[in-house]
């Protein structure tokens, strides 16, 4: 193993290690568990689908608030058309959806991240750890999806971010590299 530090983030204490590339242990989830129907109605019109090309949903918040959604395959969330003027709940959206690739692709899911901002709008995220860490619990503790795994992520924003799952006998990381475009310093 590389070498570990520990940071401290809003859902407590995380575990970072830097192997090949920089990880981070899943933070524990602060709910989980069954989404009911009628809010599972209303992701499905906040995404603009069918509720029935949804294959599974859960509760895999650890912090932001995101309900995850497992769909069909990789071209459903690609073809995602998502608009909150669907939403009719109260509160904050957090919406991550995934779906599986092909068994011969470079990468076993797709992944999109959708939350309401602060004035309402609906933002898209291209690649989010926190995410990737609440679904890689949900699919892989419920026997979903096998560990390791890699996540596509971006590619509907024209970006090609990916994301590495791993599990030991502890923890499941949560890995990625990142490429500096600018650095500098605001007086």
């Amino acid at each position: 193993m590389g070498d570990f530090i520990i940071q401290e983030c809003g859902i407590g204490l995380v575990e970072l290690r830097a192997d090949e590339r920089l990880a981070f242990a899943a933070p524990p989830l602060i709910r989980s568990g069954p989404v009911d129907d009628a809010y599972v109605d209303q992701v499905a019109a906040v995404l603009g689908i069918n509720p029935e090309v949804i294959v599974a949903t859960e509760w895999v918040d650890n912090g932001p608030g995101w309900v995850g959604v497992l769909v069909e395959n990789h071209e459903v969330v690609l073809a995602l058309q998502p608009d909150i003027g669907r939403y009719h709940g109260d509160g904050q959206v957090a919406i991550g959806v995934i779906g599986p690739h092909p068994q011969d692709s470079e990468v076993d899911f797709e992944v999109r991240a959708f939350f309401s901002n602060d004035q309402g709008q609906l933002i898209e995220d291209p690649v989010t750890g926190s995410l990737n860490a609440s679904l890689a619990q949900w699919l892989i503790g419920g026997g979903r999806a096998p560990a390791p795994y890699v996540v596509a992520q971006g590619t509907a924003l024209g970006r090609a971010g990916r994301i590495h799952i791993t599990s030991d006998e502890s923890h499941i990381w949560v890995g990625g590299s990142t490429l500096t475009l600018i650095t500098g310093t605001i007086d």
